[in-house]
């Protein structure tokens, strides 16, 4: 079992609500008559945990804890040319370690404040040429540290965080119990983002909204005690993935998650 809790894993089901054309309920989403649906096998680890061991382990060494900005410059003649290139050089790691150090520190805390940019990806694979069997995962890098080792599978920079499950099988058969007829295909769509949503509410859970205003105090790999502050940089996914994540009409009027771009522009 890959799956084991000493790697620290967690086996959860969430539950969503099943919704249903022309039905009302009173007290909506919380109403207790409200029909929820199932889904376990939701393999997943924590968060706050995984930035915990990064920091702690000798790999740490090689973070960059400070954020800089890079020039170069091709002779003396020449303009200074900015460098864009790592996460850690970014002008969103510079505003975010000004943010954190802004925070207004407690009598006696000299600790270093550190940005912890949290770079998720995601993508639904297909295992075989034949057949069904897929694979779903969540995982993170941390932008700490080089884009050249996030390439080398053997650097292990690459953190699974959880596994996405489909749907149940006898979703239509559920769905019949409860309404007496079968879901729209719109119905079936619906209920894959309020899936996602669930098991981002799931990974997103009290320890880690903590972790990520308060901060986190933790003995790094060089034996430095640092103040961690994990902040969310990237989520790299696909456009049917950024349909489930925010939730907005698959080739809709605005096709972009993050602008109001017209489809027919």
């Amino acid at each position: 079992n890959p799956f084991k809790a000493t790697h620290g894993w967690q086996t959860l089901l969430v539950q969503i609500p099943l919704p249903h054309e022309q039905t009302k309920w009173a007290g909506g989403v919380d109403d207790p008559s409200v029909p929820m649906l199932t889904v376990d096998g939701v393999h997943h680890c924590d968060i706050t945990e995984i930035i915990t061991s990064m920091f702690e382990d000798k790999i740490s060494t090689t973070f960059h804890m400070t954020p800089f900005e890079e020039y170069w410059k091709f002779s003396d003649m020449d303009e200074l040319t900015k460098v864009f290139s790592e996460a850690y050089s970014s002008p969103a790691h510079l505003e975010a370690y000004q943010e954190v150090n802004a925070i207004p520190r407690v009598p006696g805390d000299d600790l270093e404040r550190v940005v912890a940019p949290l770079m998720f990806w995601s993508d639904a694979t297909h295992l075989a040429n034949f057949g069904d069997a897929s694979f779903w995962p969540i995982y993170i890098f941390f932008g700490n540290q080089l884009k050249y080792t996030h390439g080398k599978p053997t650097a292990a920079a690459c953190h699974h965080v959880a596994y996405v499950p489909t749907l149940p099988d006898d979703f239509q058969d559920k769905y019949i119990f409860h309404f007496h007829e079968g879901s729209s295909d719109s119905m079936y769509t619906h209920c894959k983002r309020e899936l996602m949503q669930a098991i981002w509410r799931l990974l997103l859970d009290e320890k880690f909204v903590d972790t990520y205003r308060s901060g986190i105090v933790i003995r790094c790999g060089d034996g430095v005690m640092r103040h961690i502050f994990p902040r969310f940089f990237t989520y790299s996914a696909d456009y049917h993935e950024k349909v489930l994540l925010t939730c907005i009409k698959f080739l809709g009027v605005c096709l972009c998650s993050r602008c109001l771009a017209k489809n027919s522009a």
